[in-house]
């Protein structure tokens, strides 16, 4: 509540000799005499009348401003911007490409979970490689730790936890080594997805976290991390499938390989976790997977496995010839005697 306008008055105005009121528009004081701004005199308890009528009479105060009095404070002159001046600030980057650069830094992974989460390390490292990082032989030697977690069960997730409070520990000892940059820990994977701002919150544990479809987005959290703060990408993807990412091998002369064909499930079963953690379906084209396969046996890859949380629900629809549930005539599910199932085969794409 507003206070009485009695108590508004500050001052009187050294020109007209008129009481003013307190105004939080401008620095300086309103004259309620003859309207305008003034330097600030103090003005005295005594002055001040308890009754403001008394106060009006005595100094021939008939009106206070108006709402259009306060709107003409001050008259900016409005400022001409042209169309290229405003595109070039547009494509004025926060970070840049040397602030997104590895600058040679080096990056150690540490995975648990399934296959997928070893072929999405595959695509993180491809990432990071191509922005200049090289590969850390132990986390001894490594500027920056990433560790892909899983979600799955209560007991992965604890050796995440007690993963991390070991290399906290080891930050803790880089921090007095001056020759080398401070270490860098990061979340990435179901985990990092499952709990998001939590891992940043526990006994700030890591640096950064990162969720499955935010992996091209590592370069821009590592740099920010370089200022002192922490940074998390989580937001899921409706299309991201890392299909242009040709993922990049941990392992040297390694004869099989993982190719990941999609991502997601939209099934959601009341047991599992998966839907909330990798999103919703998504399937790569057959173009592209067929090009990473032939690429992976031209460098001496005997076996290829084909990742997805979902294969069987594999449908490219990125164009080409669309292929109805009637035309597939795809086989019914079989069920025990007195059971039924509510799922519906989807429609479109070339399965």
């Amino acid at each position: 509540m507003a206070a009485p306008i009695s108590k508004q008055l500050r001052g009187y105005c050294k020109q007209c000799q008129h009481y003013f009121l307190r105004t939080r528009i401008s620095t300086k004081n309103y004259c309620l005499g003859d309207q305008r701004f003034y330097v600030s005199v103090p003005l005295k308890r005594t002055d001040i009348s308890s009754n403001f009528h008394r106060v009006i009479r005595k100094y021939g105060l008939k009106t206070g401003p108006d709402f259009s009095s306060f709107l003409q404070i001050e008259k900016t002159k409005s400022v001409n911007i042209k169309l290229n001046q405003r595109d070039e600030f547009a494509a004025t980057p926060y970070l840049s490409l040397d602030a997104l650069s590895g600058r040679k830094r080096k990056v150690f992974f540490d995975v648990y979970g399934c296959q997928m989460n070893v072929s999405d390390t595959e695509i993180a490292w491809a990432i990071l490689q191509g922005n200049g990082f090289e590969k850390a032989k132990s986390v001894t030697e490594a500027d920056v730790v990433l560790v892909m977690t899983c979600a799955i069960r209560e007991g992965a997730e604890q050796k995440v936890w007690n993963r991390l409070e070991y290399l906290t520990a080891l930050k803790k000892k880089r921090v007095s080594l001056k020759s080398k940059p401070f270490m860098k820990i990061g979340i990435l994977g179901c985990m990092a997805e499952r709990l998001k701002t939590k891992i940043l919150e526990r006994e700030q544990l890591v640096d950064i976290v990162v969720g499955p479809d935010a992996y091209r987005d590592l370069p821009r959290l590592l740099a920010i991390t370089d200022t002192g703060q922490t940074a998390i990408n989580v937001l899921l993807s409706l299309d991201e499938t890392y299909a242009d990412v040709r993922p990049v091998s941990l392992s040297r002369n390694t004869k099989s390989a993982f190719v990941s064909i999609m991502r997601g499930c939209d099934n959601m079963c009341s047991y599992c976790i998966v839907p909330f953690t990798r999103g919703r379906e998504r399937s790569r084209s057959i173009t592209s997977i067929l090009d990473e396969v032939k690429q992976l046996s031209d460098k001496g890859v005997k076996e290829v496995t084909l990742l997805g949380q979902n294969v069987n629900s594999y449908r490219d629809k990125s164009g080409g010839q669309q292929y109805s549930v009637g035309q597939l005539q795809l086989p019914q599910p079989d069920t025990s005697r007195g059971f039924i199932t509510v799922y519906k085969p989807k429609l479109g794409g070339i399965r």
